[in-house]
């Protein structure tokens, strides 16, 4: 079968970028790598000259030569008097795989994306459609694909506290298995878990590919968090302000008996230490700061307004000076 032209093979025009073509091959490779399809010939053909006509136009220097006419779709050498797709003894042949730059280096995307090792073509273990075949073209070798199973990503939302003490959380896996993930004492948003063995079968004796579960933390309507830290602002009255007083405040442990002093004030911290997140790291928990508001009445009390009014009389304060305001 004739090679077809790598442009029309990937879905991009002449003048794309190297970036557009990168991004035409995964989604390719994505939708036909052989792990989706065991077994169908006719869609490993399909990812050999998807992975052929990416190796050709990722080269720089190779697509210039073909965009000039000096090698086929192939990568073959095309010589005067051969015809467009003639070849000469001298010819040189291109197997259409890949070269080492693209299964490492700049390109380890793709043992991400299939969830495989480093994969050389021509040998034992080559992958399917990575042309382990002779000089004669990508479609060559007869030893069976040996591919990693790929990943699958889940995600499961947790509410913020059951993040913060560590939970558990059932997921239901592609394979139609459940299982119960545990989810680490002070797991952040979007931190991500490996399940080993989890995702899709391997093929040729390679093993299963893993799942990856990214955890979403919902928001808290008071708490919020600074790396092992919490924060959260708590009101308190004019006299407990003025006077002082224990009030409970809220933790993600449970509630707590703290003393505010006499004449605390709006943003005044207090700190209660190990009442923070666990650090996964130290394995140490944080602290919580507890940042207070005083609030008046509302409405106004008919007392207290008098009272402001006869100590206004004699006494000032001026608070937006002291902050520098004016």
């Amino acid at each position: 079968m004739a090679t077809r032209d790598p442009y029309s093979v990937l879905g991009v025009s002449r003048s794309a970028s190297a970036d557009d073509i990168k991004k035409a091959y995964r989604k390719l490779a994505k939708q036909h790598h052989p792990d989706l399809k065991p077994g169908d010939a006719a869609n490993e053909e399909r990812f050999k000259e998807i992975s052929a006509a990416y190796t050709l136009l990722s080269d720089a220097e190779k697509r210039a030569r073909y965009d000039r006419g000096e090698i086929d779709p192939s990568g073959q050498e095309r010589h005067a008097g051969y015809g467009p797709r003639g070849r000469t003894s001298r010819g040189k042949a291109y197997s259409g795989t890949a070269d080492d730059s693209f299964f490492g280096g700049g390109d380890d995307w793709f043992s991400d994306l299939f969830g495989g090792g480093r994969r050389r073509p021509g040998g034992a273990g080559a992958g399917a459609g990575m042309g382990g075949g002779s000089a004669g073209g990508p479609t060559g070798g007869s030893a069976g694909p040996k591919v990693r199973g790929s990943d699958i990503s889940y995600s499961v939302t947790v509410p913020f506290v059951e993040a913060a003490n560590g939970s558990k959380r059932r997921i239901n896996l592609s394979n139609g298995k459940s299982i119960d993930v545990a989810i680490p004492p002070g797991t952040e948003n979007e931190s991500k878990l490996r399940l080993k063995g989890q995702g899709l079968p391997g093929m040729g004796g390679m093993p299963n590919g893993d799942a990856i579960v990214e955890v979403h933390v919902e928001s808290h309507p008071y708490f919020t968090r600074q790396d092992s830290d919490i924060h959260v602002e708590v009101p308190i009255t004019l006299n407990e302000a003025v006077l002082g007083a224990t009030v409970n405040v809220p933790t993600i442990s449970g509630k707590v008996a703290v003393k505010v002093p006499p004449g605390a004030n709006t943003g005044s911290v207090l700190r209660l230490r190990g009442k923070g997140v666990v650090n996964q790291a130290t394995k140490q928990p944080g602290d919580q700061y507890v940042k207070l508001k005083v609030v008046l009445p509302d409405p106004p009390d008919a007392e207290l307004v008098k009272f402001v009014e006869q100590w206004a009389k004699t006494r000032s304060y001026d608070v937006r000076k002291k902050a520098g305001l004016e």
